[in-house]
């Protein structure tokens, strides 16, 4: 009735005579290194409430012999490895309460059958091939309580569909095309801890009634379209991470309180306590070719992402990277050289919100060991900003080493790390897989990318498409990660030029700073603003980027 075989490394294919377990009600068979198609063979276990396979390594479609799973509560089947459509038959699984199907290269439209689910509380569909629109039929499904759909392709989608979801507490929506104003609705939610709609195509003004939510504790509306002034009582009691970020944001600053952090990056909004001036210098750069900055000149900038500042066997000189981050944060090198801005929350973190990786142990295949023991990690998104940079050709240096995801030959080692990499807007790395691209965990990897300047100012994005597994060997183990950058101008005679200088890292909370500050914030607000119809990646004003 009940055979949990999860958390082991179990081998080869699941066997058709499983269908002889035919008074079996819970089946778990997930991390494993299970193979081939997931056998149909599994219809036949009629009285199933929880079925497992998730994290695994299966080929093929789901068979549509699992809608014969009536009874069943629960499904996870996410990381498994299937690919295809969603077979219609699981329209039938209306006593269904969580499915988790995230990581599967699932192709066709979202279903609309999901709104048969009419007892589900828990949906979760990320870093899939899906397309959208997310159908409005959906609206049906009043008792969700989390509900996160991301990477949604080819159409746009609405939010006329959350309108009756009440019971919400989590909502993500990332990345989904969804093209709309902010519904007044949300407000009503009186559950809701966390709101993530990033990466969207949201226009409209943010509602000054986002001020009341009772519960909200997390809201990322970064890199949207939104626009009008930021609301200046927007910070409810509760919440304790506001990410606005890459929008067309104007106004002040709302007052800042202990335990709030605030991305506002890539906006016009100013400090209250400054000359308020100030503000309308960030569109100084915004009427076609007028240059951006034009502060001291650079060609490099290296820093040690989570540590401390080092010099390494080639005597390049990482800055100190050492700055806490949150759920919303933007930071920068007290010389303005360069910047790191940080989105996401870890939903499920037992270790709680930790935006930094270390480890005691030796790194191998680098002279530098002391350079891959600590990495900067995001939930969602990683921007490093190179700023008065002479322009021409660079190549940009991005240092990885694995050291979270362990590589043993126990259920610990079945963990999969996917992100993707952009430099200048341009994605130059895709599903990228640290531990396998270096051979294994804590084994040095350094990935060199050619980028082209032209307005003084380098992008380096690092994003998490939803892809991989979430929680191996701990929950919450997933997103960027990045152990250091080292960013140089290729001469003339082909060779990178170097930069010897240190950095100490300071906070710069606001734009409205030094003169310089203001300056720099200004540079990547233009260059964003130019590109601004497609939200998702800030890209730079520059030729193709290629690989180096």
């Amino acid at each position: 009735m009940d055979l949990n075989l999860a958390q082991n490394v179990i081998n080869g294919t699941i066997p058709a005579e499983i269908r002889q377990l035919t008074k079996m009600q819970y089946l778990s068979l997930g991390i494993n290194n299970l193979t081939g198609p997931v056998p149909p063979e599994l219809g036949s276990l009629t009285k199933l409430v929880s079925l497992s396979f998730s994290s695994n390594n299966f080929s093929g479609p789901l068979p549509p012999q699992l809608g014969n799973l009536t009874s069943l509560q629960q499904l996870y089947i996410d990381s498994s490895g299937v690919n295809g459509p969603i077979p219609q038959e699981l329209s039938n699984l209306k006593s269904l309460e969580i499915l988790w199907a995230s990581d599967n290269r699932f192709t066709g439209k979202l279903p609309e059958f999901f709104a048969h689910f009419m007892n589900i509380q828990d949906l979760r569909l990320e870093g899939t091939l899906l397309e959208g629109p997310i159908p409005s039929n959906y609206g049906a499904l009043i008792k969700l309580q989390d509900l996160r759909i991301g990477a949604l392709r080819n159409k746009d989608s609405s939010l006329d569909f959350v309108e009756n979801m009440t019971s919400l507490s989590i909502l993500s929506l990332r990345n989904c095309r969804i093209a709309d104003q902010l519904p007044e609705k949300l407000i009503s939610f009186r559950n809701l801890q966390i709101l993530d709609l990033s990466f969207n195509k949201l226009t409209g003004q943010i509602p000054n009634s986002y001020q009341d939510f009772a519960s909200l504790q997390f809201l990322d509306l970064g890199s949207n379209k939104l626009s009008g002034e930021l609301p200046p009582n927007i910070m409810s009691s509760s919440l304790t991470a506001l990410d606005v970020s890459f929008n067309s944001l104007s106004g002040y600053l709302p007052p800042k309180r202990s335990g709030l952090s605030m991305n506002i990056f890539g906006n016009s909004i100013s400090d209250r306590t400054s000359d308020g001036g100030k503000a309308s210098s960030t569109l100084s750069c915004l009427q076609g070719n007028t240059k951006c900055i034009d502060i001291g000149s650079s060609s490099s900038f290296s820093m040690n992402s989570g540590g401390t500042a080092i010099e390494s066997a080639d005597d390049t000189k990482y800055a100190n990277d050492l700055e806490t981050l949150s759920a919303a944060s933007f930071y920068m090198s007290p010389n303005n050289q360069w910047a790191v801005s940080s989105s996401g929350i870890y939903i499920s973190n037992p270790h709680g919100q930790k935006y930094t990786a270390q480890t005691g142990s030796q790194i191998t295949g680098t002279l530098d060991s002391e350079l891959y023991k600590t990495a900067r990690i995001s939930p969602t998104s990683l921007r490093y900003y190179g700023f008065g940079l002479s322009n021409g050709r660079y190549h940009v240096e991005l240092h990885f080493a694995e050291i979270q995801m362990d590589d043993s030959h126990s259920w610990k080692g079945l963990g999969r790390r996917l992100f993707d990499v952009y430099v200048q807007g341009e994605k130059v790395l895709e599903d990228f897989n640290i531990q396998k691209e270096a051979g294994g965990s804590k084994r040095a990897l350094v990935k060199t990318i050619g980028a082209n300047v032209t307005n003084r100012v380098i992008e380096i994005h690092l994003l998490w498409a939803g892809k991989g597994t979430c929680c191996i060997p701990f929950q919450s183990t997933y997103g960027p990660l990045v152990s250091a950058i080292h960013v140089t101008q290729v001469a003339k005679s082909g060779r990178s030029s170097k930069n010897k200088k240190t950095h100490v890292g300071i906070i710069f909370g606001i734009v409205a700073g030094s003169a310089a500050g203001v300056l720099i914030v200004s540079s990547v607000f233009c260059l964003w603003w130019a590109n601004r119809k497609a939200p998702s990646h800030m890209k730079v004003a520059t030729d193709s980027t290629k690989k180096g």
